[in-house]
Parts: structure tokens; C-alpha cells; sequence
């Protein structure tokens, strides 16, 4: 039985539409949140600016039409779900934790690493491919310059 730790939400097009927009915080604004209940009662949290600021970005992309996940750094992640983060096959997750680049640990049978080592990577790939970037651009212009 597989779980999905990766549970994404997303508004329909009618929910887009029938929401406003949150304007951009400026510094020192306050964000309340308030709950109106089946029962009749309200409660309201005021948020501090860290929570807000994360609810607008979460709010703005919403209300573009992106999906959304919310996870924690310690949340652990199997190979299917840190190959849609890496955007990278499953068998090249497994790979990499073979190898040594992302660590994990056995829950069972079943592997798992940390969302935090999971970006980590993403962070490493992506920096190694800008740099294969700017080594092809350079190939590239050497190419048309010196015919080399």
C-alpha cells in the first residue's frame, strides 16, 4: 500500500475567479485570519509576519492557478516523490542515494530521505547545470568566433 506524501491542492477556475487578491504586505502590516463556524462562533488569529508573509506567497500562487504543497524540512520523502521534486527519474533517485548524493534511511524495506537533503541536491543539480550552461554558451561563441 503506497501513502502520497505529497498532497497538492489547487482552485478550480471558478474558485480563481470568485477570490480577491490579497494586496502586497508592506512592513508592519497586520494579518488576522478569521473562522466562522457551523456554529455560529468566529475566531480570529492574528498571524505573525513570518506566517503571513508565507500566506501571501501561498494565496498568490492559488490564485495563479499553481499547485500547491506544504511540507516541513524533516518531512520524509520516498523516491517517487523527491524524483518530482528533482524532476528526475525514480531509478535516478535510487541511484544517487546508492551513491552516496542523498542520503537516507530504511523505513523497512522502503527508503526515505529528508525533504531538507532532497533540495539540498536540487540545489547542487541546478547549480552544476548552470554552470554546463555557460560552459556550452562559451563552446558555442568560440565555435562561431574562431571556428574552433
Amino acid at each position: 500500500m503506497t501513502t502520497q506524501v505529497l498532497q497538492f491542492v489547487e482552485l478550480s477556475h471558478a474558485a480563481r475567479k470568485e477570490a480577491g487578491r490579497l494586496g502586497k504586505l508592506a512592513k508592519g502590516d497586520q494579518v488576522e485570519v478569521r473562522v466562522k463556524r457551523r456554529s455560529g462562533s468566529d475566531q480570529t488569529l492574528s498571524l505573525p509576519p513570518d506566517a503571513a508573509a508565507l500566506i501571501e506567497a501561498l494565496l498568490g500562487h492559488l490564485l495563479d492557478g499553481d499547485r500547491v504543497a506544504v511540507l516541513t524540512e524533516e518531512q520524509e520523502l520516498s523516491p517517487n516523490d523527491a524524483a518530482s521534486i528533482l524532476g528526475v527519474s525514480r531509478p535516478l533517485v535510487v541511484h544517487r542515494m546508492d551513491v552516496g548524493d542523498l542520503p537516507f534511511r530504511y523505513v523497512g524495506k522502503h527508503r526515505r530521505a529528508t525533504l531538507r537533503d532532497v533540495l539540498e541536491l536540487k540545489a547542487k543539480i541546478d547549480a552544476q547545470s548552470a554552470v554546463m550552461k555557460a560552459l556550452a554558451d562559451d563552446a558555442e561563441e568560440l565555435q562561431q568566433l574562431y571556428g574552433v
